[in-house]
């Protein structure tokens, strides 16, 4: 596509999804440079800096007591006070970001009326929330945990939520156990420790003695449970919803968004360092991303199935806590969902953001999953009890769409209504009920029959068969992953009841894998297997299935390590190779300064660094890269933060690139343990790259030049090869043939 067409189509995207943009316009300010300080209540303020007080009339000026009549003191102290809400009681932290949503044609017409779904013609406003579940709005970005994934959907039929999580099943089966499981997993009651993680006696108690948790902890102990990004995670809509098309036929859908740069994650160390580091890491790389242009996108998709064939499956559908297996119910994509847009406040935005489980519009339905009928509940009370009851009337919250209730007064009521009447039927005809032919909302008449009681069907009551699916299709790194991350966990729990309960429970599944966990936590090793293991597998469990069918390093942050004496010509044609591809390219230095490069190259004062060494590290970056410079690879080896940084990339499994002496700085000073590197014996423009490490002995502007630059597998050109290592996200096979762990990181 041309750059005139993609301009067209970006400005037609932009006007078509604007509608939701228009209407936050009405309480949008935007302060002026000089322009009056005022009340709350429109007065202008003469002194800001000062509370009225008696001041003492003699020479000494001495101050007295603060005056209780000063209204603007007061207002200010006041307003300052109530400036904090109840946080959540679950996905407290979190961050958003403005988009929109389109179907590629109407091909879901056959399932549902929902215009939202089946009208290609509509760009339909979007706000998407993601967060963490434990921990506490002040808990970092990257501990391990659940992530959600809210969209709420402006439609011209009213605002439609998907309230859903970065993982496709649930912790448990029935809403009535959601207070239990939160209590367990959130800090313990007697020290409110831990914050933000999960590795406690407490949670792994509740999920030892409630075993339809056994599937949701596989999730959340693989590497699901660290996404490298928001914007490198599927999103879930979890309970399964009805779909109602225009003959009246109903069908079963569950919700999927599929994010177009595949599904990353992090590894256990990196994140662990990273929380330290810099706790807001995903909130800043979701910014950065669409601040750079780096749109995140996910494909929309559906699974379906008809009302017919609800029984027809050795699982119950309806269980929160299984999947719906891809071979089973097939995929089917129907829309793209784009986020370009950050909020312009934090707070009126993204914090008072308000999704409801039960706010569907026309054509969606819900089903008898026992947890969505109590989500259903739940969330509409929550929001009331956090924003009041006109919750649905601040900026964010408010429809499109023309709204009219005969609901009245309240808490922070917004809606001035000029109308005598307040109720139905009324003499004026006044917000009369609209028809389902009109659009009007209409129930699915469900036929029903049964017996009062608190129960569950014969299919809720296996546990082990999905969670054993989801472990057999892994890749062998993601297993080794998910066992030290339960090994982790479990070492955490003091109680030895806890943790030698849990691996029972894993013997269920696997015993190979309780095996290995126990070695870890526990000298009580299972002697015999408690389940047999089929060997079934399904698609679309491992993040293996998600790499991009076109290799991409769009929005990747990579590091170039530079000090004095660089090899800046170099430097640059490898960064215009990769930023060409919208990767984003940092210089880190000894300083956050110039640097100067090589001698005969004329830069000026030099090359201005991003950061400095002692301000980054190499946990924050995708990639990293050293040019040449006989002088500056001299600074790099005696400095050990530098060879930190190195090292600790490469036992992270990340790209890695040198060129000339940059090479010999590996070699000689890293010392990476079974890697080929580029010797002087080859011709200076051979590449050589070895588990993900990329090297080479020159690279100038004639080598940019026949590096026809393209990211594919088996490349010859040293910036392709890197990009494409960059591409598949790590170099596993580094850690799989035990050569990360042969360097201290």
């Amino acid at each position: 596509m041309s750059s005139i067409a993609k301009s067209v189509e970006k400005a037609f995207t932009t006007t078509m999804s604007s509608k939701k943009v228009v209407d936050l316009q009405r309480d949008i300010q935007e302060p002026q440079a000089n322009q009056p300080l005022t009340t709350d209540h429109g007065v202008k303020v003469a002194d800001t800096d000062n509370w009225l007080k008696i001041i003492g009339s003699d020479e000494s000026k001495k101050n007295g007591p603060s005056l209780l009549e000063d209204q603007i003191g007061r207002e200010k102290i006041h307003r300052f006070d109530h400036e904090r809400i109840p946080e959540r009681v679950v996905h407290a932290r979190g961050t958003g970001a403005h988009g929109h949503f389109k179907v590629f044609d109407d091909r879901a017409s056959k399932y549902t009326f929902a215009p939202v779904l089946t009208d290609s013609s509509r760009t339909t406003p979007v706000f998407v929330r993601f967060s963490t579940v434990q921990g506490s709005r002040g808990s970092a970005d990257t501990v391990r945990d659940v992530r959600g994934f809210a969209v709420k959907f402006y439609t011209e039929e009213g605002n439609w939520d998907i309230v859903g999580n970065d993982i496709p099943v649930f912790f448990i089966q029935d809403a009535i156990k959601f207070p239990d499981f939160v209590h367990a997993v959130k800090p313990e009651p007697h020290n409110d420790v831990p914050q933000g993680q999960s590795a406690h006696n407490n949670f792994w108690d509740f999920v030892g003695l409630q075993p339809e948790s056994a599937h949701m902890v596989m999730w959340v102990m693989s590497d699901r449970g660290v996404p490298r990004s928001f914007r490198m995670m599927q999103g879930f809509g979890v309970n399964t919803f009805t779909l109602m098309n225009a003959k009246g036929e109903r069908h079963f859908v569950k919700f999927h968004f599929i994010p177009e740069l595949g599904v990353h994650s992090l590894l256990w160390d990196e994140a662990l360092k990273i929380n330290g580091q810099d706790p807001d890491f995903h909130r800043k790389d979701l910014s950065e991303a669409i601040e750079s242009g780096a749109y995140p996108k996910w494909k929309f998709a559906i699974q379906t199935i008809p009302e017919s064939q609800e029984h027809q499956f050795d699982f119950d559908i309806l269980d929160a806590t299984k999947l719906w297996p891809q071979e089973l119910v097939p995929l089917e994509e129907i829309g793209e969902l784009v986020l370009d847009r950050v909020v312009d406040e934090f707070f009126p935005e993204t914090e008072q953001v308000a999704f409801c489980t039960s706010h569907v519009v026309p054509g969606i339905g819900f089903s008898d999953d026992p947890l969505l009928q109590g989500r259903n509940f739940s969330y509409f009370d929550t929001q009331i009890s956090r924003l009041g009851v006109n919750w649905e009337e601040l900026p964010i919250n408010r429809p499109v769409c023309p709204v009219l209730s005969h609901n009245r007064d309240g808490k922070s009521r917004h809606r001035i209504v000029k109308s005598e009447v307040n109720y139905w039927p009324n003499r004026k005809q006044i917000g009369c009920p609209v028809p389902g032919k009109d659009g009007g909302y209409v129930e699915y008449a469900e036929r029903l029959e049964g017996i009062k009681q608190r129960a569950r069907g014969p299919k809720f009551q296996e546990h082990f068969d999905q969670a054993r699916l989801f472990y057999n299709s892994l890749a062998a790194y993601e297993r080794a992953h998910l066992i030290s991350a339960i090994g982790f966990e479990l070492s955490h729990c003091e109680d030895p009841v806890v943790y030698e309960s849990y691996i029972d429970v894993l013997n269920n599944i696997d015993f190979e894998l309780a095996k290995a966990v126990a070695i870890k936590v526990n000298d009580k090793v299972p002697t015999k297997p408690g389940c047999t293991n089929d060997g079934k597998k399904s698609t679309g469990l491992s993040q293996v299935d998600f790499l991009p069918k076109e290799p991409t390093i769009l929005s990747r942050r990579i590091a170039i390590l530079i000090s004095d004496g660089f090899n800046a010509v170099e430097m640059q044609a490898v960064r215009a190779a990769l930023t060409s591809a919208k990767a984003i390219c940092y210089l880190i230095g000894p300083r956050r300064n110039h640097i100067r490069p090589m001698a005969g190259q004329d830069f000026g004062l030099g090359v201005f660094a991003d950061h400095h060494f002692d301000s980054q590290r190499s946990t924050l970056f995708d990639a990293l890269y050293i040019p040449s410079g006989e002088e500056h690879v001299k600074t790099l080896a005696n400095n050990g933060r530098v060879v930190h940084w190195v090292r600790e990339a490469f036992g992270h499994c990340k790209a890695i690139a040198a060129v000339g002496e940059g090479v010999d700085f590996l070699r000689d000073v890293v010392r990476l343990p079974g890697i080929d590197l580029f010797t002087p014996g080859q011709g200076s423009d051979e590449v050589v790259t070895s588990y993900g490490v990329v090297t080479t002995g020159k690279y100038s502007i004639s080598s940019a030049v026949t590096d026809t630059f393209n990211i594919v597998p088996d490349t010859r050109g040293f910036a392709s090869n890197f990009a494409f290592q960059i591409s598949q996200h790590r170099c596993y096979e580094r850690e799989l043939e035990g050569l990360t762990h042969q360097v201290a990181f």
